[in-house]
Protein backbone atom coordinates (compact mmCIF):
# COMPACT_ATOMS: atom_id res chain seq x y z
CA UNK A 1 0.00 0.00 0.00
CA UNK A 2 1.14 3.48 -0.85
CA UNK A 3 1.67 5.97 1.77
CA UNK A 4 1.76 9.74 1.35
CA UNK A 5 4.49 11.16 3.66
CA UNK A 6 3.34 14.13 2.73
CA UNK A 7 0.23 14.01 4.09
CA UNK A 8 -0.13 15.68 7.88
CA UNK A 9 -1.83 12.78 10.04
CA UNK A 10 -3.86 13.93 13.36
CA UNK A 11 -6.23 13.02 15.78
CA UNK A 12 -9.63 14.19 14.84
CA UNK A 13 -9.99 15.12 18.49
CA UNK A 14 -6.76 17.40 19.10
CA UNK A 15 -8.06 20.71 18.63
CA UNK A 16 -11.02 19.67 20.81
CA UNK A 17 -9.07 18.73 23.65
CA UNK A 18 -6.99 21.19 23.19
CA UNK A 19 -9.34 24.35 23.52
CA UNK A 20 -10.64 22.47 26.61
CA UNK A 21 -7.72 22.84 28.48
CA UNK A 22 -8.59 18.95 30.51
CA UNK A 23 -5.93 17.76 32.67
CA UNK A 24 -5.36 14.58 35.00
CA UNK A 25 -6.98 15.17 37.89
CA UNK A 26 -9.79 16.98 36.73
CA UNK A 27 -13.72 16.73 37.60
CA UNK A 28 -15.11 17.37 33.63
CA UNK A 29 -19.16 16.84 33.06
CA UNK A 30 -20.71 16.46 30.10
CA UNK A 31 -23.29 18.26 28.60
CA UNK A 32 -25.12 16.41 25.65
CA UNK A 33 -22.96 14.38 23.79
CA UNK A 34 -23.39 14.40 19.80
CA UNK A 35 -20.42 12.38 19.44
CA UNK A 36 -19.15 10.10 21.78
CA UNK A 37 -15.71 9.76 20.50
CA UNK A 38 -15.48 13.66 20.67
CA UNK A 39 -16.23 13.26 24.50
CA UNK A 40 -14.33 10.02 25.14
CA UNK A 41 -11.31 12.03 23.76
CA UNK A 42 -11.68 14.93 26.90
CA UNK A 43 -12.33 11.94 29.17
CA UNK A 44 -9.28 10.12 28.40
CA UNK A 45 -7.06 13.22 29.87
CA UNK A 46 -8.46 12.94 33.83
CA UNK A 47 -6.79 9.51 34.23
CA UNK A 48 -7.74 7.91 37.17
CA UNK A 49 -7.15 10.98 39.67
CA UNK A 50 -10.05 12.47 37.85
CA UNK A 51 -13.91 11.92 37.05
CA UNK A 52 -15.69 12.26 33.42
CA UNK A 53 -19.49 12.17 33.88
CA UNK A 54 -22.09 12.76 30.85
CA UNK A 55 -25.43 14.45 31.85
CA UNK A 56 -27.09 13.22 28.42
CA UNK A 57 -30.68 14.67 27.50
CA UNK A 58 -31.95 11.32 25.82
CA UNK A 59 -31.15 7.56 25.62
CA UNK A 60 -29.66 8.38 22.16
CA UNK A 61 -27.47 10.86 23.01
CA UNK A 62 -26.33 8.11 26.75
CA UNK A 63 -25.70 5.67 24.03
CA UNK A 64 -23.59 7.19 22.06
CA UNK A 65 -21.51 8.44 25.02
CA UNK A 66 -21.64 5.16 26.42
CA UNK A 67 -20.41 3.85 23.17
CA UNK A 68 -18.03 6.41 22.83
CA UNK A 69 -16.17 5.73 26.18
CA UNK A 70 -16.28 2.10 25.62
CA UNK A 71 -14.50 2.18 22.50
CA UNK A 72 -11.85 4.38 23.88
CA UNK A 73 -11.69 2.39 26.73
CA UNK A 74 -12.19 5.46 29.27
CA UNK A 75 -14.44 5.44 32.75
CA UNK A 76 -17.33 7.47 31.96
CA UNK A 77 -20.42 7.99 34.13
CA UNK A 78 -23.64 8.78 32.20
CA UNK A 79 -26.91 9.79 33.39
CA UNK A 80 -29.63 10.89 31.67
CA UNK A 81 -31.44 13.69 33.02
CA UNK A 82 -32.83 16.81 32.29
CA UNK A 83 -30.18 19.48 31.72
CA UNK A 84 -31.80 22.05 33.43
CA UNK A 85 -32.31 20.34 36.71
CA UNK A 86 -29.37 17.84 37.16
CA UNK A 87 -28.92 15.68 40.53
CA UNK A 88 -25.32 17.02 41.05
CA UNK A 89 -23.92 18.55 44.14
CA UNK A 90 -23.06 22.23 44.13
CA UNK A 91 -19.53 23.03 43.08
CA UNK A 92 -18.29 19.22 41.82
CA UNK A 93 -16.25 19.84 38.87
CA UNK A 94 -13.47 21.60 37.69
CA UNK A 95 -14.56 22.09 34.00
CA UNK A 96 -17.99 21.15 32.13
CA UNK A 97 -18.10 20.85 28.47
CA UNK A 98 -21.30 21.85 26.48
CA UNK A 99 -21.52 19.94 23.47
CA UNK A 100 -23.86 21.75 21.22
CA UNK A 101 -22.47 21.21 17.65
CA UNK A 102 -25.66 18.40 17.09
CA UNK A 103 -27.76 21.99 17.69
CA UNK A 104 -28.59 20.84 21.31
CA UNK A 105 -28.99 24.54 22.87
CA UNK A 106 -31.08 25.99 19.72
CA UNK A 107 -33.76 23.72 20.24
CA UNK A 108 -34.07 24.75 23.53
CA UNK A 109 -35.99 27.47 24.56
CA UNK A 110 -34.12 31.29 25.56
CA UNK A 111 -36.07 30.29 29.38
CA UNK A 112 -34.43 26.42 29.31
CA UNK A 113 -31.12 27.32 27.65
CA UNK A 114 -30.54 30.28 30.85
CA UNK A 115 -31.90 27.26 33.37
CA UNK A 116 -29.09 24.85 32.22
CA UNK A 117 -26.37 27.79 32.34
CA UNK A 118 -27.30 28.55 35.57
CA UNK A 119 -27.48 24.77 36.75
CA UNK A 120 -23.88 24.51 34.89
CA UNK A 121 -23.02 27.23 36.75
CA UNK A 122 -24.45 25.57 40.13
CA UNK A 123 -22.38 22.13 39.78
CA UNK A 124 -18.97 24.03 38.71
CA UNK A 125 -16.49 25.38 41.45
CA UNK A 126 -15.74 28.81 42.58
CA UNK A 127 -13.36 29.55 39.39
CA UNK A 128 -14.27 26.74 37.43
CA UNK A 129 -14.92 26.62 33.97
CA UNK A 130 -17.60 26.07 30.94
CA UNK A 131 -16.26 25.65 27.10
CA UNK A 132 -19.02 25.88 24.83
CA UNK A 133 -18.52 24.04 21.74
CA UNK A 134 -20.79 25.04 18.93
CA UNK A 135 -20.82 24.38 15.13
CA UNK A 136 -19.36 26.98 12.72
CA UNK A 137 -18.38 27.74 9.13
CA UNK A 138 -16.30 25.42 7.22
CA UNK A 139 -12.98 26.82 6.49
CA UNK A 140 -10.61 26.54 3.63
CA UNK A 141 -11.83 24.97 0.50
CA UNK A 142 -14.52 23.34 2.15
CA UNK A 143 -16.80 26.89 2.88
CA UNK A 144 -16.20 27.06 -1.14
CA UNK A 145 -17.68 23.75 -1.45
CA UNK A 146 -19.96 22.85 1.72
CA UNK A 147 -23.44 24.17 2.01
CA UNK A 148 -23.03 26.68 5.05
CA UNK A 149 -25.07 25.85 7.50
CA UNK A 150 -27.92 27.58 9.14
CA UNK A 151 -25.84 29.86 12.21
CA UNK A 152 -25.36 28.02 15.45
CA UNK A 153 -25.51 29.70 18.29
CA UNK A 154 -22.28 30.03 19.11
CA UNK A 155 -21.36 31.60 15.66
CA UNK A 156 -23.83 34.34 15.94
CA UNK A 157 -22.48 35.19 19.95
CA UNK A 158 -25.91 34.34 21.68
CA UNK A 159 -23.93 31.46 23.27
CA UNK A 160 -21.51 34.26 24.71
CA UNK A 161 -24.91 36.80 25.99
CA UNK A 162 -26.41 33.43 27.40
CA UNK A 163 -23.30 32.61 29.16
CA UNK A 164 -22.95 36.10 30.70
CA UNK A 165 -26.60 36.51 31.59
CA UNK A 166 -26.41 33.21 34.00
CA UNK A 167 -23.62 33.60 36.02
CA UNK A 168 -20.42 33.60 33.85
CA UNK A 169 -17.88 36.33 33.94
CA UNK A 170 -14.94 36.27 31.57
CA UNK A 171 -16.75 34.87 28.69
CA UNK A 172 -14.89 35.06 25.53
CA UNK A 173 -14.92 33.14 22.14
CA UNK A 174 -11.50 31.43 21.95
CA UNK A 175 -11.24 30.37 18.17
CA UNK A 176 -13.78 29.19 15.28
CA UNK A 177 -11.87 26.38 13.45
CA UNK A 178 -12.38 23.22 11.61
CA UNK A 179 -16.62 24.55 11.84
CA UNK A 180 -16.32 24.52 15.24
CA UNK A 181 -16.70 27.66 17.59
CA UNK A 182 -14.96 27.63 21.10
CA UNK A 183 -16.34 29.48 23.53
CA UNK A 184 -15.43 29.51 27.34
CA UNK A 185 -16.76 31.48 30.89
CA UNK A 186 -15.18 31.04 34.16
CA UNK A 187 -17.22 30.61 36.89
CA UNK A 188 -16.57 33.90 39.34
CA UNK A 189 -14.45 32.56 42.72
CA UNK A 190 -16.97 35.15 45.00
CA UNK A 191 -20.02 36.88 44.20
CA UNK A 192 -19.80 40.52 44.72
CA UNK A 193 -21.28 41.90 47.24
CA UNK A 194 -24.48 44.25 46.95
Amino acid sequence: MWLNPFVRRRDSHTLLVSMTGVKMGDRVVFIGCANGARLAAIAAKVGLSGSAMVIAPDDSSAARAGKGAENAGVLLDVQVASLSRTRLDDAAFDLAVVDDTGGLFGTMSSDERARTVREVARVLRPGGRIVFVGAGSATGILRLLARQPAPSLASTGEANRTLEANGFGIVRTLAERDGQVFIEGIKPRAQPCS
